[in-house]
C-alpha cells in the first residue's frame, strides 16, 4: 500500500492513496452504495468527485454469488473508481450473525476485486458490557488472521477493523494486534451508536486512543455521515469515513446544514446555493415533488453538504486553521464542545505532532481553550526550558504586551532597555506565556491576534505553570512586572513573594 502525506495541521492531514482502480485523495467521505437498489447512481457520485464508495460484499454475496465473480464489484454496481467492501459486520451489529465465514468471505472479496476489503468482524456497538467487548474483540482477530490466509497479493488494500468502543484499552490492544498482523489501513468501528447517542467525547477518547497505538497508518471511521462530526474527525486524524447518512436522512425529510440537519417541515427558505437548492423553492422541493423524487433531491443536497465539509477542512489545513476551523464548528452544539476541550488533556497531545512549527498566517485566540493549541503549547515549552538570564544582570522586567510585533521593535522596549541596561526584558500573553525579547519575532509571538476580553487567571492554568516554571528556571533574585488587569491576578494569588515577585504598576514603569 502506498500512503502518501502531503500537508498537515493538528493530527489531520491531506495525503494520497493508492489503489488498484485509482488514487483516492484523503480525507474522504466515503459514500455507502447498495449493491442492488441504487436510488442515486454510483456514476452520479464519480461525477459530484467522490473517488471511492463502499458497498455491502455480504448482500452482493447472497444476491448475486456467482455473477459477482464474474463480473466485479466495479460492474456490479456501475463504478470504475476505488471500491471499498463491508463484509458483513453491519449485519452483525443489527442481527448478531452472518451465513458466512470469515474465510469464505475474503475469498470472495478477492474474487470480486475489491480495492479496500474489510474482513468479517464482530462489531462491538456502545454500551457492551467489558468482558462481552473482550470476546468480541477475540473474534474479530480471529477472524482477521483467517482472512489474511486467504488475501495473497493482490493490491487490494485490505483494512483492519479495530473494535473496543469505549473500552479503551481494547481499541488498543485491538489496534496494536492488527498492526503485528500487517494490517496497513485500519478502521474504528462501533462508532455509529456513539454518535447517535452524542457522545462524541468518547468519540474523541476512541480516536485518541488508537492513534496512541498507531500514530501514522491512515484510519478509516465506520459510520461517520454527519456534518458537525466530520471536522471532529479529521482534526483527530481520519483520514476516511463512510456513511448512508445522506439517503437515511433524505427518506426521514432531513436536510443537511453545516451546523447539523433540520427538518424539511420546519424550513421557510433553503440555506444554500447547490444544483439542488439553486433549482427549487423551500415549497417545490417539500410539497410538490412525489415522495420518491423528493428523496433523491434531498439526498444530492445532503451529499453536496457532506462533501463541502469534507473540503472546508481540507482548506482549513492547507491554511494552518484546522484549529480554528474545529473549535468554530464545536460551537454548534454543546457535546461537541465536551469533545474538543479534552484537546488540553495529556492523551491528546499528538495533535502537536504534525501541526507545522510556522505558519504563513497568525494564529487567532479567542477564549481558554486556545491556550491548548499545539502552537502555543509548543512555545511555552519551548521559552519554560531555555536559560535567557543575562550575564550583566539578576533582574527581569515583564511588560504586557502591546499590539506593536515584535517588542524589541517598539518605543517601549527602547525604554526600557536604557532605564535598566543589561536587564531581561519580556512581554506576556495569556496564551503564550512569557514572551522574551529575544523570541519575540518568533512564531507565533509575533503572529497572533486575540481578543481584548477581560480575562480570568483561574481559566488559564498554563499561563500560570510556564511563568513559574520560567522564574524557576532562570532564578532572577529581582522581578519588576508591569501588571495588567491579567497578570495582577496572578501577583495577588502568589501574594508577591519577597524577593521574587514586585508590582511596580503603580509606580514609574507604568509611566513609560
Amino acid at each position: 500500500m502506498v500512503f502518501e502525506v502531503r500537508y498537515t495541521d493538528l493530527a489531520a492531514r491531506i495525503g494520497r492513496l493508492e489503489t488498484p482502480h485509482g488514487t483516492v485523495e484523503t480525507p474522504a467521505f466515503v459514500p455507502v452504495v447498495h449493491p442492488v437498489r441504487q436510488t442515486i447512481s454510483p456514476s452520479f457520485l464519480k461525477k459530484m468527485g467522490f473517488q471511492i464508495v463502499i458497498t455491502n460484499a455480504y448482500i452482493t454475496f447472497r444476491h448475486y454469488g456467482d455473477e459477482a465473480r464474474r463480473r466485479g464489484i466495479h460492474d456490479i454496481i456501475g463504478f470504475d473508481g476505488a471500491v471499498m467492501t463491508d463484509s458483513g459486520g453491519y449485519q452483525v451489529l443489527e442481527y448478531g450473525s452472518v451465513e458466512v465465514e470469515p474465510a469464505e468471505m475474503a475469498q470472495f472479496e478477492k474474487d470480486i476485486k475489491s480495492d479496500v476489503p474489510i474482513p468479517l468482524d464482530k462489531p462491538t456497538g456502545y454500551g457492551l458490557p467489558y468482558e462481552k467487548a473482550k470476546e468480541y474483540v477475540r473474534i474479530t482477530l480471529e477472524n482477521c488472521k483467517e482472512t489474511l490466509q486467504v488475501a495473497g497479493d493482490t493490491g487490494a488494500v485490505w483494512v483492519g477493523p479495530v473494535q473496543g468502543a469505549e473500552h479503551y484499552d481494547l481499541v488498543e490492544h485491538s489496534a496494536r494486534a492488527l498492526d503485528q498482523m500487517g494490517f496497513q489501513l485500519m478502521a474504528l468501528g462501533s462508532p455509529v451508536e456513539v454518535m447517535e447517542a452524542y457522545e462524541f467525547a468518547t468519540l474523541a477518547r476512541m480516536i485518541a486512543r488508537y492513534k496512541k497505538a498507531i500514530p501514522a497508518k491512515p484510519i478509516h471511521l465506520f459510520g461517520a455521515g454527519h456534518p458537525l462530526t466530520i471536522p471532529l474527525a479529521i482534526a483527530l486524524g481520519c483520514d476516511m469515513f463512510d456513511s448512508a447518512s445522506y439517503m437515511l436522512y433524505a427518506k426521514d425529510d432531513r436536510y443537511m446544514t453545516p451546523q447539523g440537519t433540520v427538518r424539511l417541515a420546519d424550513l421557510t427558505y433553503l440555506p444554500c446555493q447547490c444544483p439542488v437548492c439553486s433549482s427549487y423553492k423551500v415549497d417545490e422541493l417539500r410539497r410538490s415533488l412525489p415522495k420518491d423524487q423528493k428523496t433523491i433531491e434531498v439526498a444530492k443536497h445532503n451529499l453536496h453538504v457532506l462533501k463541502a465539509e469534507v473540503d472546508a477542512c481540507k482548506q482549513a489545513v492547507m491554511d494552518g486553521r484546522m484549529w480554528e476551523y474545529v473549535m468554530q464548528k464545536a460551537r454548534a452544539h454543546p457535546r461537541l464542545m465536551e469533545a474538543v476541550q479534552l484537546f488540553g488533556g495529556e492523551e491528546f497531545r499528538f495533535l502537536a505532532d504534525n501541526t507545522p512549527a510556522f505558519k504563513e498566517k497568525a494564529i487567532l485566540l479567542f477564549d481558554a481553550i486556545d491556550q491548548h493549541r499545539p502552537e502555543a503549547r509548543r512555545f511555552r515549552q519551548m521559552v519554560a526550558t531555555t536559560t535567557f538570564r543575562p550575564k550583566k544582570t539578576d533582574m527581569l522586567i515583564l511588560f504586557p504586551e502591546g499590539e506593536v510585533r515584535p517588542f524589541y521593535a517598539t518605543r517601549a522596549f527602547k525604554e526600557l532597555a536604557k532605564k535598566f541596561p543589561g536587564a531581561q526584558i519580556a512581554t506576556y500573553n495569556p496564551f503564550l506565556g512569557v514572551i522574551p525579547a529575544e523570541v519575540s519575532d518568533v512564531f507565533p509571538a509575533a503572529h497572533n491576534l486575540a481578543g481584548r476580553l477581560d480575562r480570568k487567571i483561574e481559566d488559564y492554568p498554563a499561563f500560570v505553570e510556564s511563568l513559574d516554571a520560567f522564574l524557576e528556571n532562570n532564578s532572577f533574585e529581582q522581578v519588576i512586572i508591569v501588571a495588567d488587569g491579567f497578570m495582577k491576578q496572578y501577583t495577588e494569588k502568589k501574594k508577591l513573594k519577597a524577593g521574587r515577585v514586585e508590582d511596580y504598576s503603580d509606580h514609574v514603569i507604568d509611566r513609560l
